[in-house]
């Protein structure tokens, strides 16, 4: 099992949750983006840059992903193709995306998108804060137990 990181947009602070757990769980942590990413000096952490374009980053974390990995994203579309493929997504705010929940986010983001497109001011989403970080980093030790449990079991 591992982690995938849509790293483009993720926060430095969730960036910072994840190095700490790589090296304490030696999970592999690899950053997805189309720019290059300053890691810290680890055999359990890694970025892979992908070229420019649409999506690419995304459709990479999609193809590389496998069954029971973590991805962390905040991109609905990202989140609905990863979960399709067995994976678990997780956004930077603590949002674990689910199969019966991912369908109402895309209607969602879908609806926001046409209001955008009409010319409507909706905003962007709040800033990350302290809860919005302790959420995260609670969500992402679930899931490193219940790994780590799988792995044992077997």
């Amino acid at each position: 099992m591992q982690i995938w990181v849509d790293a483009d947009a993720c926060p430095k602070v969730i960036k910072e949750v994840l190095f700490r757990a790589a090296e304490r769980t030696q999970i592999m942590v690899t950053l997805v983006a189309n720019q290059g990413m300053k890691t810290p000096p680890s055999r359990f952490i890694r970025s892979l840059q992908v070229p420019s374009g649409f999506d690419v980053a995304d459709n990479e974390i999609v193809r590389r992903c496998e069954s029971g990995d973590l991805v962390i994203t905040a991109d609905i579309p990202l989140a609905a193709d990863v979960i399709e493929k067995g994976a678990v997504a997780l956004n930077p705010r603590g949002e674990r995306y689910t199969p019966a929940t991912i369908r109402e986010r895309l209607t969602m983001r879908d609806f926001m998108d046409t209001l955008r497109a009409s010319g409507v001011q909706t905003g962007g989403p709040d800033s990350l804060n302290q809860r919005d970080r302790q959420l995260f980093a609670n969500e992402l030790e679930k899931w490193i137990l219940a790994t780590t449990r799988t792995q044992n079991s077997r």
